[in-house]
């Protein structure tokens, strides 16, 4: 792989399930980019939110992206917010081949932990339509390819592995 391959969309929509997974079928190196983060930071993310808010952790964020992608390529797993910053889909686009996970909405929201989620304060559900409603064409937008991730994660990983393999991405 001479690309990276870097996976966004919104939190529950599985790019580290996903990415784990795909890394392995592929034969590359896998980052997560919130571990990246918190590893690089020394706290975790609810830390870096309650000390710095959004916008200081999107600062750590970007930091991180361009650490990656200065890295062997590798599948990269990114934060749901990633595309809230020009500069951070410049990077993915100019780097590697962006992949867009897809899940219907409702999915997501059922599997996602509020208690690890600094920016879902309140009502989850709600919270999450309102991220979804801002960052959608944004995700778009950033994406070369937008991904259908509504099967088990073991048969979606395959399929996306074989498309990727077609498009010569491994």
């Amino acid at each position: 792989m001479d690309k990276h391959i870097f996976l966004i969309g919104m939190m529950g929509c599985g790019k580290s399930t996903v990415g784990r997974r795909l890394a392995a079928l592929l034969s590359c190196p896998f980052t997560d980019l919130d571990d990246a983060i918190e590893a690089h930071e020394g706290r975790t993310i609810p830390e870096i939110f309650a000390a710095s808010g959004d916008a200081g952790f999107r600062v750590c964020e970007t930091a991180a992206l361009r650490r990656a992608c200065e890295s062997t390529p590798c599948v990269v797993a990114t934060g749901g917010g990633i595309v809230t910053r020009e500069e951070n889909i410049e990077l993915m686009r100019g780097h590697g081949l962006v992949v867009w996970l897809n899940r219907p909405l409702d999915d997501m929201i059922a599997d996602v932990r509020q208690d690890t989620r600094p920016n879902l304060a309140g009502d989850k559900a709600e919270r999450m339509r309102t991220l979804f409603a801002a960052r959608e064409a944004l995700y778009r937008r950033a994406a070369h390819i937008e991904f259908d991730n509504r099967l088990p994660a073991a048969q979606s990983t395959e399929k996306l592995a074989r498309l990727l393999r077609e498009r010569g991405m491994s």
